[in-house]
């Protein structure tokens, strides 16, 4: 039981300091993130077994945390207001080529970051961005902006 405990406790950790760490891609951690998250990893194993060392106390302790991230997916699942608590919602970066600072502020992104996104997506110029979406996730949605319908300009020059 007491395994089951600490499993649970340090699952809730984890998921806390996971969630302030921010919203980013696996692609997107740094050497040094990854392996922070490998040494935490095996400073929870170490808090969660204490000095259990056998294969029931390492079963429980998988088990537990399972469990806890099959109960979080089916509430996230199951309630639209759970989904916005747990995973937290989408997050305007950029809008009509004007990027929003305080958003970016509030997720650690860069304006470097974002060009980079850009650059994939394949768009040059963050004036041709019209909105530019941190998903929860941690992908950037792209939405372009509307070019006018350059062959409606030429018909229209031709007739003046």
């Amino acid at each position: 039981m007491d395994i089951i405990l600490r499993a649970s406790v340090m699952f809730f950790i984890m998921y806390l300091l996971l969630r302030l760490l921010g919203k980013r891609e696996l692609s997107q951690v740094t050497p040094f993130e990854l392996v922070l998250l490998v040494v935490m990893g095996d400073l929870v194993q170490q808090g969660i077994t204490h000095n259990d060392l056998s294969m029931t106390g390492a079963a429980l302790a998988i088990g537990t945390i399972a469990f806890w991230a099959l109960a979080l997916s089916w509430a996230t699942y199951l309630s639209p207001r759970a989904e916005r608590m747990l995973e937290g919602g989408p997050r305007v970066l950029v809008k009509d080529g004007d990027l929003i600072t305080a958003n970016m502020r509030r997720d650690r992104i860069t304006r470097a970051e974002v060009e980079l996104e850009m650059r994939l997506a394949g768009i040059a110029h963050i004036a041709e961005v019209a909105w530019a979406i941190l998903e929860p996730n941690g992908k950037i949605s792209f939405i372009a902006k509307k070019e006018e319908d350059t062959s409606k300009q030429e018909d229209d020059d031709k007739t003046v």
